[in-house]
């Protein structure tokens, strides 16, 4: 399929919400990704915002959090069944006394590729350990490149230049091939598209656009502030002419696309208007333990319980696997007005 079907493709499908779809055969579970912590420093508006349902953001005690020994036993037996890459998120997962520490513990575990989830905000300070630890590379969050939309975007006036300096610091210490993951909201940031794509060309790093999703039901979220993919491609295929490329791995959730003069690639992340549920490869983890099979779930699976009330490996394992081989996870396929309004988990706390 060459750029310009791709992007008629891509056109096609923002024109229309998904087309209800039979359920997905269960495929290999390949990648887990981990919440380390609930808290962050950024209030992102469309993540974690100051406010949830007219009270402040509660945050798990301590001691419901996973230690690191449960994260790494939890991560070996995922290991063992099949899963070949570790992702840590948050909230922030910088913000977790000592995560140094357990990324080098994590990076112990046996192919298995491990990479983190970040607001760059700790970087500077932080990207040469983690690197040393053994962690392989990093995806940055950067809604804007313009420092007052990106300070009204995490809401907490935290400039723009130091997640630079961030990025910067991540590059030098070999944490690449860095990805940029852009959030893009209708109204809000969409005229930073341009300004970031020019800035990250010929960099190396790969920037990525993401549509806005209904994540939770603390962002409010409208389909009109989505601003589907193939409006992205095309604004910057106007500018900067590009070519589709092949999926990296199957289940890979980004569209590529290159820059015709060779300057690097971009990719976009289309869950709303070009769904990926049938191929999808991820499973979560939440801080305190709770596994989820499906980023728009509103009930996670007791793993900690498990754990702390004594079974062995083994039977985590046939546990996980069970629920696994009967996923049948598609909100991105069934979206409509009854499945929007759902309860469902919030971003911040199941991490992305």
């Amino acid at each position: 399929m060459d750029g310009d079907d791709r992007l008629r493709r891509l056109k096609e499908s923002a024109n229309r919400l998904p087309i209800i779809t039979a359920c997905p055969v269960p495929i290999p579970c390949r990648d887990l990704r981990i919440s380390v912590t609930d808290r962050c420093n950024f209030r992102c508006v469309y993540c974690m915002p100051k406010t949830v349902f007219g009270r402040d953001y509660p945050y798990l005690s301590r001691g419901e959090l996973l230690s690191f020994e449960e994260i790494v036993r939890i991560a070996r037996i995922f290991a063992r069944l099949g899963v070949e890459k570790i992702r840590l998120t948050g909230g922030e997962p910088l913000l977790r006394r000592h995560v140094d520490e357990l990324i080098g513990q994590l990076a112990a575990i046996p192919d298995i590729e491990l990479t983190l989830t970040t607001n760059g905000s700790l970087l500077p300070q932080m990207a040469e350990a983690l690197k040393k630890a053994g962690l392989a590379r990093v995806t940055v969050s950067l809604d804007a490149f313009d420092d007052a939309v990106f300070r009204r975007m995490n809401d907490v006036d935290f400039p723009v230049a130091q997640v630079f300096e961030g990025i910067d610091a991540a590059a030098a210490a070999g944490l690449t091939p860095l990805k940029i993951n852009m959030v893009v909201k209708r109204g809000a940031n969409d005229d930073q598209i341009l300004s970031l794509a020019e800035h990250f060309r010929g960099s190396g790093h790969i920037l990525r656009f993401i549509e806005y999703m209904d994540v939770g039901s603390s962002n409010d979220w409208r389909m009109d502030e989505v601003l589907p993919s193939a409006d992205v491609v095309a604004r910057i295929a106007q500018r900067f002419p590009l070519e589709a490329i092949a999926a990296n791995y199957p289940g890979e959730v980004a569209e590529r696309w290159r820059y015709a003069d060779g300057a690097g690639e971009i990719g976009v992340i289309s869950s709303v208007t070009q769904t990926f549920c049938h191929d999808c490869t991820r499973i979560r983890l939440s801080t305190e333990g709770k596994l989820y099979t499906c980023l728009f779930a509103n009930q996670g699976h007791d793993l900690r319980e498990l754990m702390r009330s004594g079974r062995n490996d083994a039977e985590i394992a046939a546990f996980i696997g069970a629920l696994w081989q009967a996923r049948d996870d598609r909100y991105s396929e069934i979206r409509q007005a009854a499945t929007t309004a759902r309860r469902k988990i919030e971003m911040s706390y199941i991490g992305g």
